[in-house]
């Protein structure tokens, strides 16, 4: 499925069809919001228009960041997704914050993340690299690709499964990487600057493709925010060792700062753990306390006004009454 403003295309038993997105949906009603990768169920077309959605089906996972309007709901990205791949361009400095950010997001979608590293045509010291972005992604493979020699292609194949879906910053060689695993060049890419290594949006939308060995391609826009939205478990699963490290603290809710008997400070001065893993921890755990509190609030006002609203109506309905008695 493919999602656009007012209306989704849609593969069906009788081919591809274009549905019409009620005004309801995202309102508490029997829709909400398709995304890409969404099952959903449409009502049949008839003699004044089209077919119409009439409900998204409960996702198996789904790739959700904070909304790029700073409001308290998330952004679905990608729904019943099994593998998140997270690119890493190779053709300019490593940003691991970045990187963590990332797989912060694709551990809690509940698919599996998987790290490939582009453009390693481009790099002096592959090896250094793979080591330093391997202590930022416990738990996930990383695979070094070239779209330019075919290096890592067939491995990174063997590690991918279902519907997978590309993630990363623009000019991170998404679009070429897809094309490379399509065998055609189908999805549209476009060269960076040389200034910043940057890229502009080639990708305009989010859309599934056939891989031609079975599975399916979900490729997507760069993102140049990677906000979190109720990713507890994810960044518990990116900084995997310093959670564990964290177990043998003297106190429970310990924040790793200045207290006494802080294992995770230990490991740091003893140079097991980089100072600025712990520092990303920091920050991407209260930026998650910050979105998920925001919810909270949003929640508690939503509750608010539905009871201002009963209050405002049974007044109504007393004084209608009291008016005909």
């Amino acid at each position: 499925m493919r999602s656009e403003r007012g209306s989704c295309e849609a593969i069906t038993g009788a081919g591809f069809v274009r549905a019409e997105i009620p005004g309801t949906a995202g309102q508490g009603g029997p829709s909400s919001p398709p995304c890409t990768g969404d099952w959903a169920a449409l009502r049949p077309a008839s003699t004044s228009h089209g077919p119409v959605l009439h409900a998204v089906l409960e996702r198996r996972t789904a790739l959700v960041r904070s909304s790029a309007s700073r409001t308290s709901r998330g952004q679905v990205l990608a729904a019943n997704i099994d593998t998140v791949v997270v690119t890493v361009p190779l053709g300019s400095p490593l940003k691991h914050g970045r990187t963590e950010r990332m797989l912060a997001l694709a551990w809690e979608s509940g698919a599996q993340p998987v790290v490939v590293l582009t453009k390693a045509d481009q790099c002096a010291d592959v090896q250094l690299a793979v080591a330093e972005v391997s202590e930022v992604a416990p738990g996930a493979d990383v695979v070094v690709t070239s779209a330019v020699t075919g290096l890592g292609l067939a491995t990174l194949r063997t590690v991918l499964n279902g519907t997978i879906v590309l993630l990363g910053p623009s000019g991170a060689g998404k679009s070429t990487l897809g094309n490379q695993l399509l065998g055609e060049d189908r999805l549209a890419t476009g060269a960076v600057r040389d200034v910043d290594g940057k890229g502009r949006h080639t990708t305009a939308w989010r859309e599934l493709v056939p891989l031609p060995g079975g599975g399916v391609l979900l490729d997507t826009p760069g993102l140049r925010s990677i906000g979190l939205h109720d990713a507890q478990d994810g960044l518990e699963q990116t900084f995997a060792e310093i959670e564990h490290l964290a177990q043998n603290c003297r106190f429970t809710d310990c924040a790793h700062v200045s207290e006494p008997g802080c294992a995770v400070r230990a490991a740091v001065t003893a140079g097991t753990v980089p100072q600025r893993r712990l520092d990303s921890y920091r920050q991407l755990l209260r930026e998650n306390a910050y979105a998920a509190s925001r919810t909270d609030a949003q929640l508690r006002a939503e509750r608010e006004a539905a009871k201002k609203d009963i209050t405002r109506h049974l007044r109504a309905t007393y004084q209608f009454r009291e008016r005909r008695q």
